[in-house]
Formats: C-alpha cells, structure tokens, sequence
C-alpha cells in the first residue's frame, strides 16, 4: 500500500490549504452541467414560440445536449487525463459558459441545437475532471467526505434534470 508523503512541499500545501474552496468549484461546475437541462425544459413553451420550434426540433432542442455529453464523457475524461485536469475542465467550462451565452442569443432553433450540443461537449470535459481533481487534492482521511459532498450536488443536479 501507497503511504502518504510525510513531507509537504509549499505548493502541496497552499492546495491542501484551499482544497475545499476547490471542492465548492468543483461541485458548482458539476450542478451547472446537470442543472442546464432543467432550465431548458422549464423554457420550452417559451422556446417554442419565440423561434417556431415543432415538437420534434425541440426534442432535439432537450436530447442534442444529452447525446454529445454521453458521447464524449470518456474522451473528455481520457483528455483530462494525458493533458492536465485543470486545463480541461477549464476549457470545459469556458465551452460550456460561451455556448450557454450563444444559446441565449439564438434566434433559430437550428442555431440552438448547435449551441446545446456545444455544451455537451464543455459538459463532457468538465464532468470527468471534477472527480479526478477532487480525488487528488484531498488527503485519504478527508477524501470521502469530500467524495460524498460532490455526490450530493450531483444527485441534486440529477433530480432536477429528471424534474
């Protein structure tokens, strides 16, 4: 068995020491990217009438987001891993962020699909590393209350997405 490191260098240290306002980032990045889809099916009349949108385009509209997100979780997840976690989740994020931000703009339901599918894809890269991120900065003592928090705000996330 892996014994922890008896010394800690400064930098380890200023991580430890910050190590649960990384955890409060990481549990908001994880509600965000469940939490998305209640938002939209909550605007769908809305998103109905303000861009014609039939019932099958707005389908689309809910399931376009889903499917790139399954899609691309274990890329995401694979990326994180051989290039840095917190490049990918930041680039996750920053995806998803400018995709919701062009979402709210679209004026056609095509463009709106697009953008929800973008998304998914900042959805599929900040999923993954925020587990991964979490398990390496909390020392074994601490890691399953830490665990056990961001499973919390998942499930929250997931029942809301379920509605």
């Amino acid at each position: 068995m892996k014994k922890e490191p008896s010394t800690i260098t400064p930098a380890a240290a200023s991580l430890l020491s910050r190590r649960w306002w990384v955890l409060a980032v990481m549990s908001v990045g994880t509600l965000i990217v469940f939490i998305d889809n209640t938002v939209v099916n909550t605007a769908l009349p809305a998103i109905s009438v303000d861009l014609g949108a039939s019932t099958s385009t707005l389908q689309w509209v809910v399931d376009g987001y889903v499917l790139i997100l399954a899609g691309l979780l274990l890329l995401g997840g694979s990326l994180g891993d051989r290039f840095g976690r917190k490049k990918w989740m930041t680039i996750g994020l920053v995806t998803f962020g400018a995709a919701s931000a062009g979402a709210a703009l679209a004026t056609t339901a095509s463009q709106l699909i697009v953008l929800r599918g973008a998304q998914g894809l900042g959805a599929a890269l900040v999923l993954p590393a925020t587990l991964s991120i979490i398990t390496n900065i909390f020392p074994r003592k601490e890691r399953a209350k830490a665990i056990g928090i961001w499973t919390a705000v998942r499930d929250q996330g997931e029942q809301a997405l379920r509605g």
